[in-house]
């Protein structure tokens, strides 16, 4: 069966569409009018919240009917359960194109054809004599070098035909692209245009000539040139219609020979095609040396004449398939996700429909299947099939003369044959882009396996960028430094293959190189290339170092990223020359414990985070020494936003060493609080209870040691007084330790007396810690703080049974019953389940070392939002721990980088008002216990924290949101997320660097009625601002580290207080926003009723005046006095009160 001629296949297009479901646009009235026949009257629900069906009750226990039966049985047979059919099908509905859109586009497909048959013939010319070219147009390929034999004339088309997937309907929305193939005439081609890149230059030359023609027309609103698939050899023509319906179609414009023009066994991958002498400007040597296989030039000469023998194999095997379409659409949309399919080398959407036919051809893949299960079929095949190892073809042939597999694998890095057995259609994939779509083929598959609620959502409408899927990125620019790593790595062959495209040429050999120095340290390597853009008739075609930048993406192991050496053979195996030729100046021998003499290479890092960044420096490395680019050619993005949680001094430290200090101390304090003697109860168990101790605090505490010149001494109470001539001093935050006491028979069953025991027992833990231990205490009846190495902690000590005593209520019969109060509440999230988290989120930390780090940015970033006050430091830690115990669909991360830009997605698309954010902590949680959490929480839904995070330890209430945040709170945090993304994401993939990288942490003041400053002399933490000033002042700390026996002045803020008073007075007219981490500026918002007039009332005049209204006296606030009492009570703290007037008017 051949192909219809042009005008009869466009025609048939029209006449006998596809049958495809009509998109959502087109049947609204009567899906409004079927729905409204059967919706009982209900309530308006609540905007924005999921509500039950209401059904009658004959309606509800009607018996089934045979077609309802049929899709039932369907459902289970081809899809995991209803919801996931429903999804699937709603997805394709959106994908899909509409039948309005296919006739509008079947109309221009029409006019295009009418128009190239009537282009004007052009007499023959040689292909070097382009005279004959109009001055408004320009050949779109690069003629290099120029002279070539040949001749060239141009005749409209043979045949015009429509390939691709829009006849087969399988393309997708939203970019439609018609590819359509213009057989040239056999007049215009010679025997020997396979050589040299003669039928390249008649091909660039037929579309320069149509282009000019089709320019003039008056139906189309763009004409330009692109590159198909980014082929340099390979430009394409594209067509857009004129006026309102630009945007619905791209027509390609493919010129190709006639399909038995050009001999196969010439264009086998062990031949050549391109001459040596003629490609490098030289004679020919004659010395009978054999000429280097271009593979590839041979493979782009075969695909132009395959283009209708494949459309004819895919309609064969997928015409009649409805479910094989819609799993080829869904595999689309996977790859469009990934960004697989982008660029010269991507995975596109005609492989996996080829790869398709493949599987229905070896039966493993029935037509009858649903596109669900297609999905998973060709998923289940990527997933444990390695192309670049053994290799599948499409040919039935046993013919010998036919190239063997081998013969391809040598030549290509990645084989899939077609039906001829000559063609490698993943020529162009290279092995990272392959072994990138196997990797996310066994994630997804991992994610299908689980059968979660939410993995349609994770697998096909969740994108992964590659800044957000990869821990550290790396671009190389400019692109013309990889010529002379072309020639440094002696790829002239690779470059003649190419045609003088040395990005392509020298990225494989790049890529195998990266892999091979980073090694144990990596897990996967991906490039991007970003698509060549469009480019007018009137324009020369980009060069190859105008095709952007080159990126290359690291997802790294965290087990073996920090380690400082690599290790190599023993110095006397023969392993250990290639080991120097390698690394170069960097390998030296060294003597190891072991006694062996082995040659090794030792990095630069001493903290977590330039250990983190030792990748860094292996690329940087092995691209000098074995590539020619230089350092300041490599742009790596791994660790800059590592500046906002460095300490005040620390540009080398992201903090994890001080952390480790503190938890080391508290390990030392706790052995003592075990090991402590003379107490009347021995201690049953030491529990943290600080973000230090879960390696969360934003800025890590530091070894304190006051100066004695800032204080005025209390020695009454070996305290210290802050001097009011001086600085505010140094802020210091006591550790909070949980210690719980055993159980015993003596303790009274009376709340206000257990209170007291409890008093008494943080007195003697004070006395016997400075008997036994000679530590520095100070006891109050609720904590003891103890001095230790320079850290502060604050001793808390427990009654197991205490918050049961709370709960007891007496009733007026003297009937004692359980009742959670909120004192009992409290405690109990004190003394029991805080320790509980910070002991799963300390665990957590060792599994992933990443998690520091990121939690630390989430904060810092959502209190640079001055939104830090409606956020406990729990739920944003457990929000961060999301991201590592459930990260599908990527992995879990290994970069603080990469794990803030994933909290920002996080918190930007999660559906706060439907869903529970589950954290599943040491995977306690079972499938079914996480279905019954979904279902109890819509029950119970109005009841319920506007944010529900959920843990193993606390099912239903959602603890740590029970405070806050607000409705309001929560979606200002929603919209800067979604903001701050995109903005961010930009400045880490921009080649030329990411610039200011604060700037997404500078919270948006315009939207503040009233700003209140605050003097930098006065805030103790300003060194910590996302602007860290040049100069401060002295905060009252030694230098010298050394014992001190006055503890220091604790939890001492004074634009905390200040913001406490406040809200105290104002409270119920203005909400206040600040940063506590160094800000310099406190946000005042007028609440909405705040200047509504309100009745009069002696006892609420408080900030108010009273005002005649319509004859009635009603109270307004009275703003002047409030700005002033702003001042007043901050005098000394506020430099000034900035009334924003124009935001609001009395």
């Amino acid at each position: 069966m051949g192909p219809a001629p042009a005008g009869e296949q466009l025609c048939g297009a029209i006449v006998e569409p596809e049958v495809m479901e009509p998109a959502l646009e087109g049947t609204g009235k009567e899906r409004k009018k079927a729905s409204s026949r059967k919706r009982t009257l209900a309530e308006p629900p609540a905007k924005g919240l999921l509500q039950p069906v209401k059904l009658s009750r004959a309606e509800l226990y009607k018996e089934p009917t045979n077609e309802e039966l049929n899709h039932l049985r369907e459902t289970e047979i081809l899809f995991h359960s209803s919801l996931l059919r429903l999804q699937v099908e709603e997805l394709l509905k959106e994908v899909r194109l509409s039948e309005k859109k296919k006739d509008r586009i079947d109309a221009f497909l029409r006019e295009v054809n009418q128009r190239v048959v009537r282009v004007p013939s052009v007499p023959e010319t040689e292909l070097t004599d382009q005279a004959w070219l109009p001055a408004g147009v320009r050949v779109p390929l690069h003629q290099v070098p120029y002279a070539v034999k040949g001749c060239f004339r141009f005749l409209p088309p043979a045949q015009v035909t429509v390939v691709g997937s829009y006849l087969l309907g399988t393309c997708i929305r939203p970019d439609i692209n018609v590819d359509v193939a213009l057989t040239m005439p056999r007049e215009i081609l010679q025997d020997k245009d396979g050589l040299n890149q003669r039928y390249f230059r008649k091909r660039a030359l037929y579309l320069a000539h149509l282009a000019h023609h089709l320019a003039q027309d008056p139906l189309f609103g763009s004409v330009c040139f692109s590159y198909t698939n980014g082929c340099h050899l390979k430009p394409s023509l594209l067509l857009r219609p004129r006026g309102k319906d630009e945007r619905l179609v791209t027509v390609r414009l493919h010129p190709c020979p006639p399909p038995d023009f050009f001999r196969p066994c010439r264009l086998l991958p062990t031949k050549n095609n391109v001459r040596s002498a003629w490609y490098r400007g030289q004679s020919p040597a004659g010395d009978g040396s054999p000429e280097p296989p271009t593979p590839h030039y041979n493979t782009w000469v075969l695909q132009d004449t395959a283009l209708e023998s494949h459309l004819q194999l895919l309609s064969t095997m997928l015409g009649s398939a409805q479910g094989l379409k819609d799993g080829v659409a869904l595999l689309k949309v996977w790859l469009r996700q990934r960004e697989l399919d982008k660029g010269q080398g991507g995975f596109t959407g005609f492989l996996v429909s080829m790869l398709v036919v493949f599987l229905v051809s070896t039966r493993k893949i029935h037509t009858t299947m649903s596109g669900y299960q297609v999905l998973r079929s060709v998923l289940q095949f990527l997933a444990t099939t390695d192309l670049t190892v053994n290799g599948i073809s499409l040919c039935l042939s046993s013919d010998p003369s036919l190239p063997a597999l081998a013969d391809f694998h040598q030549a290509f890095s990645v084989v899939f044959l077609d039906s001829s057995g000559h063609l490698n259609l993943c020529a162009d994939v290279t092995a990272s882009t392959y072994h990138q779509v196997q990797y996310e083929a066994r994630l997804s598959m991992t994610l299908l396996d689980s059968r979660a609620d939410d993995g349609f959502h994770l697998l096909l409408m969740t994108p992964k960028p590659m800044i957000r899927a990869f821990d550290h990125v790396l671009h190389l620019h400019p692109l013309s430094r990889l010529q002379a790593a072309c020639h440094r790595l002696k790829l002239w062959p690779e470059l003649q293959d190419n045609g003088g495209d040395y990005v392509s040429a020298a990225l494989g050999p790049l890529t195998t190189l990266l892999e091979q120095g980073l090694g144990t340290r990596l897990n996967l390597l991906a490039h991007s290339r970003r698509p060549v853009p469009e480019w007018g008739i009137s324009q020369d075609p980009p060069k190859h170092k105008d095709s952007g930048t080159l990126t290359l993406g690291l997802l790294l192991r965290p087990e073996g990223l920090t380690s400082v050496l690599e290790l190599g053979p023993e110095a006397d195996q023969p392993e250990a020359a290639k080991f120097r030729q390698f690394w170069g100046f960097r390998s030296e021998l060294r003597r190891f414990q072991d006694g062996a003499i082995r040659e090794a290479v030792v990095w630069e890092a001493a903290s977590m985070s330039q250990k983190r960044l030792i990748p860094h420096q292996v690329v940087t490395h092995l691209l000098a020494l074995h590539t020619d680019i230089p350092e300041t050619c490599v742009h790596y993005v791994g660790g800059p936003l590592d500046a906002l949680i460095q300490g005040l001094k620390e540009t080398s430290s992201t903090g994890e060493e001080a952390l480790a200090v503190a938890v080391c101390c508290y390990d030392d304090l706790s052995r003592l609080l075990w090991g402590l003697e003379g107490l009347p109860l021995t201690v049953s168990a030491v529990q943290g209870a600080h973000p230090v101790l879960r390696y969360t605090e934003v800025f890590p505490p530091t070894p304190v040691r006051p100066a004695s010149s800032f204080y005025e001494p209390l020695q009454e109470r070996s305290s210290l007084l802050p001097r009011l001539d001086k600085p505010c001093p140094a802020y210091v935050e006591p550790m909070t330790v949980v210690c719980h006491l055993e159980g015993s028979g003596q303790w009274p069953q009376d709340a206000e007396a257990v209170q007291r025991v409890r008093a008494a027992f943080q007195l003697r833990l004070a006395e016997l810690l400075t008997q036994q231990h000679g530590l520095q205490c100070r006891a109050t009846a609720t904590h003891t703080d103890v001095l230790k190495d320079g850290f502060v902690f604050r001793i808390r000590m427990a009654y197991q049974r205490e918050p049961q005593i709370l709960k007891e209520v007496q009733s007026p019969q003297g009937v004692i019953s359980l009742r959670d109060t909120p004192a009992s509440l409290h405690l109990e999230r004190d003394t029991r389940q805080l320790p509980l988290l910070t002991s799963a989120l300390h665990g957590l930390q060792q599994q992933h070392p990443a998690f520091s780090g990121v939690a630390r940015l989430a904060k810092r970033w959502v209190r640079a939002q001055l939104l830090g006050e409606g956020f406990t430091d729990e739920s944003l830690d457990l929000v961060a721990a999301a991201l590592f115990l459930h990260p599908e669909p990527f992995t879990p991360p290994s970069s603080p980088q990469v794990g803030f830009l994933r909290f920002l997605y996080l918190v930007s698309t999660f559906d706060w008002k439907n869903n529970p954010l589950i954290v599943n902590l040491n995977n306690e949680l079972t499938v079914e216990e996480q279905v019954e959490i979904r279902s109890g929480f819509l029950a119970a839904r109005a009841q319920l924290p506007v944010m529900v995070i959920v843990t193993p330890q606390d099912r239903k209430h959602s603890v740590w949101t029970q405070d806050g945040p607000s409705a309001q709170i929560l979606q200002q945090l929603v919209v800067l997320a979604a903001e701050a993304l995109p903005m961010l994401e930009k400045q880490l993939m921009d080649p030329w660097g990411p610039g200011d990288i604060r700037t997404v942490f500078r919270p948006p003041l315009d939207i503040y009625d009233v700003l209140i400053r605050l003097s930098p002399r006065h805030i103790p933490r300003h060194r910590q601002a996302v602007d860290s000033p040049a100069a401060s002042f002295c905060r009252g700390l030694l230098s010298q580290p050394g014992p001190s026996s006055l503890m220091p002045v604790l939890g001492y803020d004074p634009p905390q207080l200040y913001l406490r008073q406040l809200r105290e007075a104002f409270g119920n007219l203005a909400l206040f926003f600040y940063d506590q981490h160094g800000g310099e500026v406190i946000g005042v918002l007028w609440k909405p009723t705040s200047f509504q007039p309100q009745h009069f009332k002696a006892s609420s005049t408080k900030g108010h005046m009273v005002m005649s209204r319509g004859g009635e006296l009603v109270m307004v606030p009275n703003v002047e006095a409030i700005l002033e009492d702003f001042a007043v009570l901050g005098e000394g703290l506020v430099q000034t009160v900035e009334a924003r007037s124009e935001r609001w008017t009395v």
